[in-house]
């Protein structure tokens, strides 16, 4: 059977995505990047804030117009959409064979089979390295996921509902799939869950992220490796996993630390605490023991009962801070949240100017900081020809986290003609609000294989 798959919303859904694929291949059954090929089409949903739910709804809807116009048999639908309108995708959507939860990725091959029973109750799921996995992405970068679920009680949050308590993979098994992962060629793992930063405090074991990054570094490759971890939370942000990153060439000098306010007043009704100059302290720890490292993070305008001012000390906060990289998210009101009771409701038309006038901060921040490192060498990682013209090759510094930074675009290259996966030097000419351009320099390592297949089996 032919089986397409579409995967929506962030990097931990991709990975559960790649984990169905490499079941299903495990069994026999041909992947297709087509879906007017398919004979079967997952879909893996995301239902984080209403944007996200809106576009799993369209997507189901636009996937099962190919039961009329192509030779799709059956459809299903999986994931965090899955978990909140089970019945509701069964009622309304009746296109849609089957459904698979979160929790329940081990029934991908008999949902696409026709033999799923929907019976039998399922256990908090965690993949491990010998689970089957079909990589989705280019061949020079992975994603894996370090543990699943999360115990943080964000009042914005629905996570927890859907994925439960937050667990770890065994270091042994990370280790195992990142070796294998290398041994494929993979230069750039990034390691990904709700939080990484709780990393084995499940399993008892303190300092639980910096040890495996020490493990992971020490993985002996042929050539050059990136690694990185995303989204760590503030208070959990340790001297250890800064001196850590700091030892490590391996360790790409790039955090992620979703801060989401500055207001304390705001941040207390979020349940996540903290204030504005705790934050410029941490920043100011992060930057002093990991020369110049980049920091990324993420902030929520127009949470409910976040006033005038509490928008103005964000602000001030976001010019002080000076970030490297900064994502904006308007509130979303799930019903499900402990924020939807909140009173003090924020109007749309406010938050869609609170937004703006946060990103024309941060793009000027942005640009500033691109613009100083014009005529500097910097270290890239080529990706390939640009999505947007053929004339232009693109490519990621180590500060460019793959599919949510900037990039660099190649208008020029010294040497020999560059290749995707390789990693090279880039004298930066021109600077953008997030974008670099410049010249590629003469090569100082072999080139890669190059392999067009779109699909990896692990």
């Amino acid at each position: 059977m032919k089986v397409g798959f579409v995967s929506l919303g962030c990097p931990k859904n991709l990975v559960d995505t790649e984990v169905m694929m490499g079941q299903l291949a495990a069994r026999g059954h041909e992947l297709t990047s087509r879906p007017e090929d398919a004979e079967a089409l997952v879909v893996n949903t995301c239902s984080f804030i209403n944007p996200a739910k809106q576009e799993s709804v369209d997507t189901i809807l636009e996937m099962a117009g190919y039961k009329k116009s192509g030779g799709l048999k059956r459809l299903i639908v999986a994931g965090c959409l899955v978990e909140r309108f089970r019945e509701e995708i069964r009622r309304n959507i009746p296109e849609v064979d089957a459904v698979i939860g979160t929790n329940e990725l081990d029934e991908i091959v008999a949902a696409c089979e026709g033999t799923l029973d929907g019976a039998r109750p399922h256990a908090p799921y965690l993949y491990h390295d010998l689970t089957p996995r079909v990589l989705s992405t280019p061949k020079h970068f992975a994603y894996i996921k370090i543990a699943e679920g999360c115990d943080h009680p964000c009042s914005f949050c629905v996570i927890p509902q859907f994925r439960g308590a937050f667990r770890s993979r065994r270091p042994e098994s990370v280790v195992a799939e990142a070796r294998r992962l290398f041994e494929a060629g993979v230069r750039e793992i990034n390691l990904v869950g709700q939080d990484t930063t709780c990393y084995g405090e499940d399993l008892g074991i303190r300092d639980g992220l910096a040890l495996l990054l020490e493990d992971l570094a020490r993985i002996e490759t042929p050539q050059e490796k990136w690694i990185r971890f995303l989204y760590a939370y503030p208070n959990k942000v340790t001297g250890r996993l800064l001196e850590t990153m700091a030892a490590w060439p391996a360790l790409v000098k790039y955090i992620d630390v979703p801060l989401q306010h500055a207001s304390a007043r705001v941040l207390k009704r979020m349940k996540r605490g903290g204030n504005g100059d705790a934050f410029l302290k941490l920043i100011e720890k992060i930057r002093r023991t990991v020369p110049g490292v980049a920091i990324r993070t993420s902030m929520i305008v127009g949470f409910p009962g976040e006033t005038a001012a509490d928008f103005e000390e964000l602000c001030q906060f976001v010019q002080a801070a000076q970030f490297d990289r900064l994502g904006v998210f308007s509130y979303s009101d799930e019903e499900t949240s402990q924020s939807y009771h909140l009173d003090g409701k924020v109007d749309g038309r406010t938050i869609y100017n609170r937004k703006r006038r946060l990103m024309s901060i941060q793009r000027k921040i942005s640009r500033a900081r691109n613009r100083a490192l014009v005529g500097r060498t910097v270290r890239v990682l080529v990706e390939g020809p640009s999505a947007e013209t053929e004339l232009l090759w693109q490519a990621r510094t180590a500060a460019q986290a793959p599919e949510i930074d900037g990039i660099c675009l190649i208008n020029d290259v010294e040497g020999r003609a560059p290749r995707p996966g390789e990693m090279r030097e880039l004298r930066v000419t021109e600077a953008h609000d997030y974008d670099l351009v410049g010249t590629l320099l003469e090569p100082t390592e072999s080139a890669p294989a190059y392999t067009p297949n779109p699909f990896v089996i692990l």
